[in-house]
Formats: structure tokens, sequence, C-alpha cells
């Protein structure tokens, strides 16, 4: 299925979300329920979308500040190794949106203490915003 139809199913099945059964087992595996679009049966999977914006403390030395942002991508980038991060990017433009992650955790909290780790939010340079987001299960950008 291309990704664009994944997108539009994720949309249609959030609009459904509270009228299906959803499954949290007690071992803190992220929700999913079953769900058929276009007589596709699929696994919906509610992911956390974490924004990162531009945060007030921003007068680190220029020194500092490429210290923290490579530290920055070897921590998003070993969660990703590790699978608690299925997708990572920095977005362009003038937005105080620097950025955004998409955490495959059980819970908001679980994902917001991840995100609260990343050094650059640490130190104040990011703060971040975290949402639950419904998505088809194994969903790609291809």
């Amino acid at each position: 299925m291309k990704p664009a139809v994944f997108l539009l199913c994720s949309f249609f099945a959030l609009m459904s979300v509270p009228a299906l059964a959803q499954e949290a087992d007690s071992a803190a595996q992220p929700q999913t329920f079953e769900y058929e679009w276009a007589g596709e049966k699929m696994t919906m999977q509610q992911y956390f979308i974490v924004f990162l914006k531009s945060g007030p403390e921003r007068s680190q030395s220029e020194k500092e500040a490429l210290k923290l942002q490579q530290e920055h991508l070897a921590y998003l980038g070993n969660l990703y190794e590790e699978g608690i991060i299925n997708l990572n990017g920095a977005s362009g433009g003038d937005s105080d949106i620097r950025g955004f992650s998409v955490y495959n955790v059980a819970t908001i909290e679980e994902a917001r203490e991840y995100a609260e780790n990343d050094p650059m939010v640490k130190a104040g340079r990011l703060v971040v915003e975290v949402y639950p987001w419904w998505l088809a299960k194994g969903s790609v950008v291809e």
C-alpha cells in the first residue's frame, strides 16, 4: 500500500478510534487495534510524535552548540538503533519547530522521558511537545 494511503487510513482510523476496541498489554506494549479500509486489513498502532522546538536557552558558544548538536544526533541515533524511535528528521524554514521524531513506545510519559533526556533539551536549546499519533503498523516513507 502506498504511504499516502497509509496516512489517509491513519486519518480515518483516528476518527474511529473511540468506537473500536483498543488493546493495552500489561507488559507496556503500544496500543493497537485491527482496522479494515478499502478491503484491506491492517493493525493500527499508537505512536508518539515529538516536535523539537527552539528552546529559551540559545546563548551557548558556537563550540558548545556544536558539541551539543553532536551529542543530540548520537542520542537520537542510539534510540533509533534500539527501535525506540522509528523516524527522525530536521525541519527546514523559519519555524520554531526544528525537527521531529516518531517514538515507538507504550505511553506518552515514556516518549516524553526519552525526549527530555536529549542533551539539547537538557541544555535548553530545544523543548519538546509530545502527541499521540495513530498510524498503520509498518507504514513507511519512500
